[in-house]
């Protein structure tokens, strides 16, 4: 990558410091649901994504935690939980699965390899199913790009943290450029990748790059994880490198502000850090604080999924179609 150009600090601070776009209508709609109207919802997993999850879910007006399922009583996790006062349980999906009431959401905070067994066993009930793990089973979501079609499917997946921070901005350019090549590499601490990701980092590799050609169009698009055991930890990090035609500082610039923006709207740790662009070659990193729940800042990946697929389920609470008319999605 060339040097960086004299005025590329204060145009990446002022990507930092663009405002947050004003609530839109699914948000005031979210604001003044009532009890009745609310998704009822559980979550399955109590690692270091589930419980910062649940508390999310009983924060949120469209949401009603009924349940966070664990699969071992003494787990740090549900011991958590259950210090916050969470509704918790440790026979896993059994739990969810033997409510007197199926529930109308449930998170899948587990690993790859379990979410098919899941999705099996939950499809009888018509729960909606939002998959945090890189399973590459249910329909792809970034709440920004295609939000607006979640509540047609009865799975959905919310592909990984480096892809929740990367595509929107990925996306913008290239609706805009041409782009013959994309590389996204996300930087996550050692202490916030927890065992579910450490078991699917193949997973969240194929699953980034295949969101990436998905919502880009672009074929050539190549995807890396690095777990950093420095200390302090590093917080959450993606880096992306886009190879095209026609990238200038003018035409890149809005489309990153734009997008961050809106990323910002749900994930407000979201930050970008440079942004720059040389002889039709454009290098974006963005960084990802935790809004502080029960996530340190520097856990940013696992905020931004959390707060992903909190969107994705507030939207599909606003739109509130019923269960059967919703798409299975194989």
């Amino acid at each position: 990558m060339t040097p960086t150009p004299p005025n590329s600090i204060i145009w990446a601070r002022s990507l930092c410091t663009s405002p947050i776009r004003s609530p839109d209508a699914d948000r005031k709609a979210i604001s003044s649901m009532n009890s009745e109207r609310r998704l009822s919802a559980g979550v399955l997993g109590a690692g270091l994504i589930g419980v910062d999850l649940a508390v999310k879910v009983e924060r949120s007006a469209a949401l009603d935690l009924r349940l966070v399922a664990g699969r071992t009583a003494d787990s740090p996790g549900l011991k958590r939980a259950a210090r916050l006062g969470l509704p918790a349980a440790s026979r896993g999906l059994s739990s969810l699965a033997d409510l007197d009431e199926p529930l109308d959401v449930v998170f899948d905070a587990t690993n790859a390899g379990s979410h098919a067994e899941h999705a099996e066993a939950l499809a009888p009930l018509g729960t909606l199913l939002i998959d945090l793990t890189p399973s590459r089973i249910g329909r792809m979501v970034v709440p920004t790009v295609n939000g607006a079609e979640a509540a047609a499917h009865r799975d959905l997946n919310m592909v990984s943290c480096g892809g929740q921070a990367s595509v929107p901005i990925v996306r913008a350019i290239t609706r805009a450029h041409r782009i013959d090549y994309v590389e996204v590499v996300a930087t996550a601490a050692t202490l916030s990748v927890g065992r579910g990701t450490r078991l699917n980092l193949d997973e969240y590799v194929e699953t980034t790059q295949d969101a990436l050609r998905e919502f880009t169009g672009i074929g050539d698009v190549k995807a890396i994880l690095n777990v950093s055991p420095a200390r302090p930890p590093a917080t959450f990090r993606v880096a992306m490198s886009l190879v095209g035609e026609g990238l200038t500082h003018e035409s890149v610039h809005p489309l990153v502000a734009s997008a961050a923006a809106d990323v910002r709207a749900f994930a407000t740790g979201y930050t970008v850090t440079s942004c720059i662009v040389n002889d039709n070659k454009a290098f974006i990193a963005v960084e990802v604080t935790s809004a502080g729940d029960q996530i340190p800042a520097y856990a940013g990946n696992l905020d931004i999924i959390n707060s992903a697929a909190i969107r994705v389920a507030e939207r599909c609470a606003v739109e509130r179609r019923p269960i059967e008319a919703m798409e299975v999605v194989s």
